[in-house]
């Protein structure tokens, strides 16, 4: 069985150790789904969730426009297996040659799946097996501590904190 899912935000992962990797986190079946993303895509999806525009197309935006262009649209991403700890899901897309209606399913990161449907406002489908496997309940993100963060007020995800300190190489980032 599928069951659509809205995300539920984008932050950095909090464990034992302090700060860790960004995460999207997605409500399911009554439970969380936490995808753990990289900083480029947590900032996708963050400027597309506050409709913030780039300053020169991303990747998504791109592929976005290119599909569109040819006459094509995004039905949905569906986020359908996990194993060994690696998300997959596949992106059905459909478009329209001379009338008559041709299918495509695309595999694809969940993050870039994830980035792509905010920009193209389509469902999120996470399968059962998702679900048992990764899902959490809401409870389990709550705070330990008054003073830490509630899942339910967040406070954001700036992706300004991805931008790499001048003592940092090229592709190392602040967390």
């Amino acid at each position: 069985m599928e069951h659509e899912a809205t995300i539920e935000g984008v932050g950095v992962g909090v464990g034992e150790d302090g700060a860790g990797a960004p995460v999207v986190l997605l409500r399911a079946h009554e439970q969380l789904v936490p995808i753990f993303v990289s900083g480029d895509q947590a900032q996708s999806m963050q400027l597309a969730i506050e409709n913030e525009p780039f300053e020169r197309p991303l990747t998504h935006d791109l592929l976005i426009e290119m599909i569109s262009e040819f006459g094509a649209a995004i039905d949905r991403v569906r986020i359908d297996d996990l194993s060994d700890g690696t998300f997959y899901a596949k992106i059905d897309a459909e478009q329209y040659v001379e009338g008559a209606r041709k299918s495509a399913v695309f595999d694809a990161r969940p993050s870039d799946g994830i980035a792509i449907s905010l920009r193209e406002d389509c469902p999120i489908i996470v399968s059962d097996e998702v679900i048992e496997q990764a899902g959490r309940p809401p409870e389990a993100f709550e705070p330990d501590d008054e003073s830490d963060l509630d899942i339910d007020e967040p406070a954001g995800f700036d992706p300004r904190d991805l931008e790499p300190d001048e003592s940092d190489g090229p592709d190392e980032f602040d967390f």
